[in-house]
C-alpha cells in the first residue's frame, strides 16, 4: 500500500516520544540517588511514554511490512495500554503533588510510599485490561458497523476510553485548583507573618499557578480533541478527522519529559553526570519536593 503521510508523522512523533523519555528511564535507573516516589511516578510515567512511542513504531511497521489482523489487535491494545498508562501516571502525578502540599507534615512516611506504589499497580493494572479488551474479542473485525472512528476498536470500547479520559480531566482539574488555593493561601500566611507580601513572593506564587496551568493546558489541548472527537465522530467520516486529532495526542508524550524531567536539577545534574561527568559526587542540589517539579 502505498505511504499514507498521516502515519508517517504518527511514526517520526513515536520515534521522537521513543527517545525522549528513554534518555529519562536510562537516568532514572543509572542514579541511584532518583529512587524517592516522587521520581518512581516520573519513571512511571516516562516508561509508558516510552512504550506508546514504541507502540506507534510498530503500528507503523506492521501496517505496511506485516499485514495481520491479529497482529493489528495486538498493536491497538499495546497502544491503548500504554496511553492509558501515561494519563494515569499524570493522575498520580497529579495526586502526589496534591498530597505534598495538603499533608506537608506527614509526606515523607512510609504510608505515602505505600500510597503512591498502590496508585501505580492500580493504574498500570487498569491500563492492562484497557489494552486487552480488543485483542480479547472487544473489536469490530468481524462487525464493520459496530467499528468506531479508530479501527478495530468498537464505539462503546472507545466511549469507555473517552469518558475514563474525562473523568481523569476532571479529577486533575479539581486537585490543580485546589492545589492553587493551598499555594494562594501559604503565599497569604507569609504575607500575614511579615506584616506584606514581597515581591519574590508574589513572583513565586504567579510563577506556580502560571505553571499548573501550562500543565493542564497542555493536558487538554493535546488529548480533548481527539477525546471528543471518539464521542461525536463516524466511521464513515474521512480517516484525515481521526489523524488530525490523534496526532496532537501523541504530543502529550512528547512534551511530558520537558515538564516533569527535564526541567529537575537532579536529573539534570544525572543527566551531566551520565554524558560528561561535568560534577563531582560531592556537589550537591537542593532537595525538591513534589510540588517543585
Amino acid at each position: 500500500a502505498a505511504l499514507n503521510p498521516w502515519d508517517v508523522m504518527l511514526c517520526v512523533s513515536g520515534t521522537a516520544i521513543a527517545c525522549e523519555n528513554a534518555l529519562v528511564v536510562a537516568i532514572i535507573c543509572y542514579s541511584p540517588a532518583l529512587r524517592t516516589p516522587m521520581f518512581v511516578l516520573v519513571g512511571s510515567l516516562a516508561t509508558a511514554d516510552l512504550l506508546a512511542g514504541l507502540g506507534l513504531i510498530l503500528n507503523f511497521v506492521f501496517q505496511y511490512v506485516i499485514r495481520s489482523e491479529t497482529v493489528s489487535l495486538l498493536t491497538v491494545g499495546f497502544l491503548v495500554a500504554s496511553f492509558a498508562a501515561s494519563v494515569s501516571s499524570l493522575l498520580a502525578i497529579t495526586v502526589d503533588r496534591y498530597l505534598s502540599l495538603y499533608n506537608a507534615l506527614t509526606y515523607y512516611s512510609e504510608r505515602t510510599v505505600l500510597c503512591i506504589h498502590t496508585m501505580l499497580a492500580g493504574a498500570w493494572g487498569v491500563s492492562l485490561c484497557l489494552g486487552l479488551l480488543p485483542v480479547l474479542g472487544w473489536n469490530c473485525l468481524h462487525d464493520p458497523a459496530a467499528c468506531s472512528v479508530v479501527r478495530p476498536l468498537t464505539k462503546s470500547n472507545v466511549t469507555l476510553l473517552s469518558a475514563s479520559f474525562f473523568l481523569i480531566f476532571l479529577i486533575m482539574l479539581h486537585l490543580y485548583i485546589e492545589i492553587c488555593k493551598i499555594v494562594c493561601r501559604h503565599a497569604h500566611q507569609i504575607a500575614l507573618q511579615q506584616h506584606f507580601l514581597t515581591a519574590s513572593h508574589y513572583v513565586a506564587t504567579k510563577k506556580g499557578v502560571s505553571t499548573l496551568a501550562i500543565i493542564l493546558g497542555t493536558f487538554g489541548a493535546s488529548w480533548l480533541p481527539f477525546a471528543i472527537y471518539c464521542v461525536v465522530g463516524d466511521p464513515d467520516y474521512p480517516s484525515v478527522y481521526t489523524y488530525a486529532t490523534l496526532l496532537p495526542a501523541t504530543y502529550n508524550s512528547m512534551i511530558n519529559p520537558i515538564i516533569y524531567a527535564y526541567r529537575n536539577q537532579e536529573i539534570q545534574r544525572s543527566m551531566w553526570v551520565l554524558f560528561c561527568g561535568c560534577f563531582q559526587a560531592k556537589v550537591s542540589f537542593r532537595s525538591r519536593s513534589p510540588s517543585d517539579v
